[in-house]
């Protein structure tokens, strides 16, 4: 990748994304509808923009911020998934 991405820390960053989202595929099923995973994805959205309002003084607004961003990536990778295998 070009642009100042820095590929190994890609690499890892996908790669807990995908642990998170096997994780949350053994636990729940696939998406039903459309309007399921956009609800998911969105109460997951709302969650990361509760953690960016934190005050940037509190010592777990980073790791909130990292866990709620990985949570909306996963779930949106299964919304692709399903799209295409379930055929939402």
């Amino acid at each position: 990748m070009s642009n100042g991405i820095n590929q190994g820390k890609m690499d890892d960053i996908l790669s807990v994304v995908m642990g998170e989202l096997e994780d949350a595929s053994n636990k729940f099923p696939a998406f039903h509808t459309p309007h399921e995973g956009y609800a998911i994805i969105k109460e997951e959205f709302d969650e990361l923009w509760q953690a960016v309002m934190l005050r940037q003084s509190d010592a777990t607004r980073n790791h909130m911020m990292r866990k709620e961003a990985i949570q909306v990536a996963a779930m949106v990778l299964r919304f692709l998934h399903d799209l295409e295998e379930v055929k939402l």
